[in-house]
Protein backbone atom coordinates (compact mmCIF):
# COMPACT_ATOMS: atom_id res chain seq x y z
CA UNK A 1 0.00 0.00 0.00
CA UNK A 2 2.48 2.76 0.97
CA UNK A 3 6.16 2.65 0.00
CA UNK A 4 9.04 2.55 2.29
CA UNK A 5 10.77 5.50 1.85
CA UNK A 6 14.76 4.20 1.49
CA UNK A 7 17.51 6.00 3.57
CA UNK A 8 19.94 6.91 0.12
CA UNK A 9 16.24 8.59 -1.14
CA UNK A 10 15.41 9.92 1.67
CA UNK A 11 18.83 11.61 1.97
CA UNK A 12 18.91 13.06 -1.92
CA UNK A 13 19.58 17.04 -2.33
CA UNK A 14 17.83 19.21 -0.42
CA UNK A 15 16.86 22.58 -1.96
CA UNK A 16 16.25 25.40 0.23
CA UNK A 17 14.79 28.79 -0.41
CA UNK A 18 16.63 31.95 1.46
CA UNK A 19 20.08 30.76 3.43
CA UNK A 20 21.09 27.47 3.46
CA UNK A 21 21.00 26.26 6.79
CA UNK A 22 23.16 23.16 7.98
CA UNK A 23 21.32 19.53 6.62
CA UNK A 24 19.95 18.14 9.57
CA UNK A 25 19.43 13.79 9.43
CA UNK A 26 16.19 13.08 11.64
CA UNK A 27 15.96 9.52 12.39
CA UNK A 28 12.38 7.92 13.61
CA UNK A 29 12.04 6.43 16.68
CA UNK A 30 8.53 4.53 15.77
CA UNK A 31 7.23 3.50 11.98
CA UNK A 32 6.43 7.06 11.36
CA UNK A 33 4.01 8.13 8.70
CA UNK A 34 4.86 10.43 6.05
CA UNK A 35 2.27 12.80 4.83
CA UNK A 36 1.58 14.95 1.16
CA UNK A 37 1.00 18.17 3.94
CA UNK A 38 1.14 19.26 7.12
CA UNK A 39 -1.77 17.48 9.23
CA UNK A 40 -3.32 14.40 9.74
CA UNK A 41 -6.32 15.50 7.26
CA UNK A 42 -3.51 14.39 4.58
CA UNK A 43 -3.28 11.33 2.71
CA UNK A 44 -0.19 8.76 3.95
CA UNK A 45 2.34 9.13 1.15
CA UNK A 46 5.12 6.66 3.03
CA UNK A 47 6.71 5.43 5.95
CA UNK A 48 9.69 6.00 7.82
CA UNK A 49 10.71 2.78 9.58
CA UNK A 50 11.52 3.00 12.77
CA UNK A 51 15.52 4.21 12.90
CA UNK A 52 15.58 4.77 9.28
CA UNK A 53 16.93 8.58 8.61
CA UNK A 54 15.72 10.68 6.27
CA UNK A 55 16.85 14.61 5.62
CA UNK A 56 15.41 17.24 7.22
CA UNK A 57 14.16 20.71 5.24
CA UNK A 58 12.71 22.42 7.96
CA UNK A 59 9.67 22.46 10.40
CA UNK A 60 6.61 24.96 10.30
CA UNK A 61 6.97 27.93 12.86
CA UNK A 62 5.23 27.27 16.44
CA UNK A 63 4.09 23.54 14.80
CA UNK A 64 5.42 20.10 15.32
CA UNK A 65 4.98 19.65 11.48
CA UNK A 66 8.52 19.18 9.49
CA UNK A 67 8.94 18.33 5.99
CA UNK A 68 11.82 16.08 4.72
CA UNK A 69 13.39 15.04 1.52
CA UNK A 70 11.20 12.12 -0.23
CA UNK A 71 11.91 10.54 -3.61
CA UNK A 72 8.93 12.86 -5.36
CA UNK A 73 9.70 16.05 -3.80
CA UNK A 74 8.53 16.27 -0.24
CA UNK A 75 7.00 14.77 2.66
CA UNK A 76 5.38 16.23 6.17
CA UNK A 77 6.57 14.66 9.51
CA UNK A 78 5.49 15.14 12.91
CA UNK A 79 8.38 16.08 14.97
CA UNK A 80 7.41 14.08 18.03
CA UNK A 81 8.73 10.62 16.41
CA UNK A 82 12.15 11.68 15.44
CA UNK A 83 15.43 12.56 17.00
CA UNK A 84 18.53 14.43 15.74
CA UNK A 85 21.63 15.14 16.67
CA UNK A 86 22.22 18.47 18.73
CA UNK A 87 25.46 19.07 20.16
CA UNK A 88 26.44 15.16 20.68
CA UNK A 89 23.33 14.31 22.05
CA UNK A 90 20.18 12.44 20.18
CA UNK A 91 17.44 14.92 20.79
CA UNK A 92 13.48 14.57 20.13
CA UNK A 93 13.03 17.12 17.66
CA UNK A 94 10.23 18.93 19.38
CA UNK A 95 12.75 19.26 22.07
CA UNK A 96 15.17 21.00 20.00
CA UNK A 97 17.51 23.09 21.18
CA UNK A 98 16.36 27.09 20.67
CA UNK A 99 19.54 27.85 19.16
CA UNK A 100 18.93 24.80 16.82
CA UNK A 101 20.00 25.45 13.04
CA UNK A 102 16.52 24.58 11.55
CA UNK A 103 15.40 26.37 8.71
CA UNK A 104 11.37 27.94 9.44
CA UNK A 105 9.38 26.44 6.55
CA UNK A 106 5.91 28.06 5.19
CA UNK A 107 3.21 25.77 5.05
CA UNK A 108 2.30 25.09 0.81
CA UNK A 109 0.07 27.50 -0.57
CA UNK A 110 -2.85 25.44 -0.96
CA UNK A 111 -3.07 23.56 2.04
CA UNK A 112 -5.29 23.00 4.94
CA UNK A 113 -2.96 23.71 7.79
CA UNK A 114 -4.47 23.79 11.01
CA UNK A 115 -2.95 23.35 14.56
CA UNK A 116 -6.92 23.08 16.06
CA UNK A 117 -8.64 19.71 16.58
CA UNK A 118 -10.80 18.10 18.56
CA UNK A 119 -8.12 16.75 21.10
CA UNK A 120 -4.27 15.28 21.14
CA UNK A 121 -2.43 12.26 20.61
CA UNK A 122 -0.20 12.21 23.48
CA UNK A 123 3.35 10.69 22.16
CA UNK A 124 4.65 7.46 23.86
CA UNK A 125 7.62 5.48 23.96
CA UNK A 126 7.65 2.73 21.40
CA UNK A 127 6.05 -0.47 22.55
CA UNK A 128 6.81 -3.80 21.90
CA UNK A 129 3.58 -4.31 19.34
CA UNK A 130 0.94 -6.58 18.59
CA UNK A 131 1.82 -8.89 15.80
CA UNK A 132 -0.56 -8.52 12.87
CA UNK A 133 -4.08 -9.64 13.88
CA UNK A 134 -5.51 -12.67 12.60
CA UNK A 135 -7.92 -11.79 9.05
CA UNK A 136 -10.76 -12.18 10.77
CA UNK A 137 -10.14 -9.07 12.96
CA UNK A 138 -8.69 -6.80 9.90
CA UNK A 139 -12.11 -7.95 8.05
CA UNK A 140 -14.05 -7.15 10.52
CA UNK A 141 -12.18 -3.26 10.95
CA UNK A 142 -12.79 -3.43 7.01
CA UNK A 143 -16.23 -4.23 7.10
CA UNK A 144 -17.54 -1.91 9.82
CA UNK A 145 -15.64 1.24 9.15
CA UNK A 146 -15.82 4.54 11.59
CA UNK A 147 -15.75 7.52 10.84
CA UNK A 148 -12.50 8.98 11.34
CA UNK A 149 -10.95 11.04 14.22
CA UNK A 150 -8.74 13.89 13.89
CA UNK A 151 -6.78 14.48 16.31
CA UNK A 152 -3.18 17.06 16.83
CA UNK A 153 -0.38 14.19 16.70
CA UNK A 154 0.53 10.92 14.41
CA UNK A 155 -0.97 7.49 14.55
CA UNK A 156 1.95 5.64 15.94
CA UNK A 157 2.35 2.55 18.65
CA UNK A 158 2.85 3.86 21.88
CA UNK A 159 0.65 6.47 21.49
CA UNK A 160 -1.71 6.87 24.28
CA UNK A 161 -5.42 8.38 22.81
CA UNK A 162 -7.45 10.83 24.90
CA UNK A 163 -10.33 9.52 26.62
CA UNK A 164 -12.82 11.89 24.77
CA UNK A 165 -12.18 9.19 21.75
CA UNK A 166 -14.74 6.55 21.46
CA UNK A 167 -12.86 2.60 21.18
CA UNK A 168 -15.51 0.23 19.39
CA UNK A 169 -15.74 -3.10 20.49
CA UNK A 170 -14.50 -6.26 18.26
CA UNK A 171 -16.45 -9.59 19.06
CA UNK A 172 -14.14 -11.93 20.53
CA UNK A 173 -11.20 -9.83 20.81
CA UNK A 174 -9.22 -7.95 23.42
CA UNK A 175 -8.43 -4.88 21.88
CA UNK A 176 -11.07 -2.61 20.53
CA UNK A 177 -10.47 -0.12 17.48
CA UNK A 178 -11.05 3.36 16.04
CA UNK A 179 -9.92 4.83 12.77
CA UNK A 180 -7.64 7.72 13.97
CA UNK A 181 -6.55 10.64 11.40
CA UNK A 182 -7.71 8.84 8.81
CA UNK A 183 -6.35 5.02 9.98
CA UNK A 184 -8.05 2.36 11.81
CA UNK A 185 -5.65 1.92 14.93
CA UNK A 186 -5.87 -1.08 17.69
CA UNK A 187 -6.25 0.00 21.16
CA UNK A 188 -5.70 -1.47 24.86
CA UNK A 189 -8.81 -0.84 26.32
CA UNK A 190 -7.37 -0.40 29.72
CA UNK A 191 -4.61 1.90 28.66
CA UNK A 192 -5.96 3.40 26.04
CA UNK A 193 -2.33 2.84 24.23
CA UNK A 194 -2.23 2.42 20.61
CA UNK A 195 -1.18 -0.92 20.02
CA UNK A 196 -1.29 -1.94 16.07
CA UNK A 197 -2.01 0.85 13.16
CA UNK A 198 -3.05 -0.87 10.21
CA UNK A 199 -0.50 0.66 7.44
Amino acid sequence: MNRILLPAVAGALVAMSGAALAETAVSAVADLNVRAGPGPQYPVIGVLAAGQSATLEGCIENSKWCTIAEANGEGWIYSDYVTADFGGSEVVLTRRPADADIAIVEAPADSEFSDTYTGAIVAGEPIETIRRPPAEVRTYIDTNRLDPVYLEGEVVTGATLPDTVELREIPDYDYRYVYVNGQPALVDPGTRRIMYVER
